[in-house]
């Protein structure tokens, strides 16, 4: 996945950010950036894509950028994380039966990936869930743009999602029937925890608390 290039956009992009006014004094990743936590986490944290200055620097899910700080806070908070802060790919930051994963793993222009790239980068996401599945209970769904990519994935593998597809809002809770005889999965929607939310107030530390408070219930709920 890391040497992916099908989306030119996103590799001119990405591959930039070390040329740019914002950029930092150091060797930027400026590659597809992977999933991050145990293979057998029975909770997923699905994100939107890399901030390029952040995990497209660092090279691992939500670390380097404000963003980071405060979703890594939450998770430390409620027992997911090992530390509050993640800076880089070697600070010691251990996950707990949580990984993190993004419909789209290259930093988009402005944020916002196009249809055709966040379908490019599908069969990625398909993947990681595929290798979750024997564990996988609960995911918190941080946006609506990451609730929208991942329901059609979620379709096509082994469960049921209802028909008009649900509204993403924060504290939106779905459970998912599984079609393959395994253990059905819970969806928790989360406002994103990006700066225009947290800033403002309509995000606080909180809420986010609660919402991975209650992943941690729903996962012990369907053992």
């Amino acid at each position: 996945m890391v040497e992916c290039r099908r989306c030119p956009r996103l590799v001119a992009w990405r591959e930039s950010a070390a040329t740019q006014s914002r950029a930092r004094a150091e060797e930027y990743w400026s590659r597809p950036v992977p999933g991050f936590g145990p293979a057998d986490a029975r909770i997923a944290v699905i994100g939107l894509a890399p901030a390029l200055h952040g995990s497209n620097r660092t090279g691992r899910m939500f670390t380097g950028d404000r963003s980071g700080d405060f979703l890594f806070e939450a998770l430390h908070a409620v027992g997911l994380a090992s530390q509050p802060h993640a800076v880089s790919r070697d600070d010691g930051m251990r996950l707990y039966d949580t990984r993190m994963a993004a419909p789209v793993r290259c930093a988009p222009p402005e944020n916002k990936p196009t249809p055709e790239e966040r379908d490019n980068c599908r069969p990625w996401l398909a993947q990681e869930l595929q290798l979750l599945r024997p564990t996988l209970r609960a995911a918190v769904v941080l946006g609506a743009f990451g609730w929208q990519a991942l329901l059609p994935v979620l379709s096509a593998a082994c469960w049921r999602v209802p028909k008009p597809r649900p509204v993403f809002g924060h504290g939106v809770e779905l459970r998912l029937e599984a079609t393959d005889g395994g253990a059905p999965l819970t969806l928790l929607g989360c406002f994103h925890v990006s700066p225009h939310n947290t800033f403002t107030g309509r995000l606080t530390q909180q809420m986010v608390r609660d919402v991975f408070e209650r992943a941690k219930a729903v996962a012990d709920d369907q053992e």
